[in-house]
């Protein structure tokens, strides 16, 4: 089956695999589009095998270009690649052609003689305090990441593997039904089609919200098997999930390792306000808005006793405005703050 249109027929394998990576990554394909890949990928199995070889390096690639070893290998594959095409840039191809050329020629490299340099490239997104990130992944699936958070990407052949292993990320997937999608936390599974959703790993929590399309929460192993999370739901939540799925506009409520889960209705704009700066807390334990509140804060909050973590607080607070969380928590609530060893802690009034 034909390559992109970008490259002539008889391009070499990984050439047509880089040119693919480099299409998904632009954003969603057309439906005509989408069948020429999957007719491509169907092919030849040698196909998906360099298709999975490039878009592991392609997840990274962005994030590691100022790299010494990447620039080495991109000087010298730019190099062999205008020995080997030397007419084609004679004739003076466009900077598109050339750019996806010249991309294609150092994914080549690095898929068929660097074993060393694919090492070196992290498999990880992840951001510090007070930082957020928006990452488009090798299928032209969106990542953003709040605060203080970490999600560990593997794409091989037939799946798309997550996992988040700290503070919380929201997942905007592209279609692809060859390739399920699922996001690991702590014992949960996720599993997704073309949907948007977000997770959030807490302290003694999972949160998952469903914006669009469909999830599947799925349990810890039973005899090697993952089973569909029981779900509770409050008497408000919209009708419609079955156990283990949600429904858009809901939100999933789980103790780490609990096979049981509540599910209830979600506000979309409150649960999706951190991607603009903002926290937004309604009805939910002291102890949990601390934990949110840490990924910002230059001085750490703590809870000192167990009443004050359960206290319930609503709000919404600019993200690192420590102050004015504190000042809101201890003048509605019984709690008081302790300042020290570098840390301000939220104790019950007496």
């Amino acid at each position: 089956m034909s390559p992109p249109s970008t490259l002539p027929p008889g391009a070499d394998r990984v050439e047509q695999a880089s040119a693919w990576c480099l299409r998904l990554a632009e954003g969603s394909l057309s439906p005509e589009v989408r069948a020429r890949f999957d007719a491509w990928l169907a092919a030849d199995p040698a196909n998906a095998r360099a298709f999975d070889d490039v878009a592991c390096t392609w997840q990274s690639l962005e994030q590691t270009h100022q790299s010494p070893a990447l620039i080495a290998m991109r000087r010298s594959a730019l190099d062999a690649f205008r020995r080997g095409h030397a007419a084609q840039w004679s004739r003076g191809a466009s900077r598109s052609r050339r750019t996806l050329a010249a991309v294609a020629a150092v994914l080549a490299l690095l898929a068929i003689g660097t074993g060393a340099w694919l090492r070196l490239v992290p498999s990880a997104y992840q951001t510090g305090l007070g930082e957020r990130q928006v990452v488009v992944l090798a299928d032209g699936s969106r990542l953003s990441l709040d605060a203080q958070s970490r999600v560990d990407v593997r794409y091989t052949g037939d799946r798309r593997v997550l996992r988040l292993r700290r503070g919380r990320a929201k997942f905007q997937v592209a279609r692809d039904p060859l390739r399920p999608f699922s996001v690991g936390v702590a014992d949960k599974t996720v599993v997704a089609t073309g949907t948007e959703f977000s997770v959030e790993l807490l302290a003694t929590q999972v949160h998952v919200i469903l914006y669009e399309g469909s999830v599947e929460v799925l349990g810890g192993e039973r005899g090697g098997a993952l089973r569909p999370v029981s779900l509770t739901p409050e008497p408000e939540t919209p009708a419609g999930a079955a156990a283990g799925a949600l429904t858009p506009g809901t939100e999933l409520v789980a103790g780490i390792a609990a096979d049981r889960a509540l599910v209830k209705a979600a506000d979309p704009v409150r649960s999706l306000a951190w991607e603009a700066g903002q926290l937004a807390f309604n009805d939910e334990p002291l102890s949990s808005a601390v934990e949110r509140m840490n990924r910002y804060a230059e001085v750490p909050l703590a809870i000192g006793d167990p009443g004050a973590g359960r206290i319930r607080v609503s709000g919404a607070f600019v993200a690192g405005d420590t102050a004015a969380f504190v000042e809101g928590v201890t003048g509605i609530f019984p709690v008081r703050v302790i300042e020290s060893d570098g840390r301000l802690t939220f104790v019950s009034a007496r």
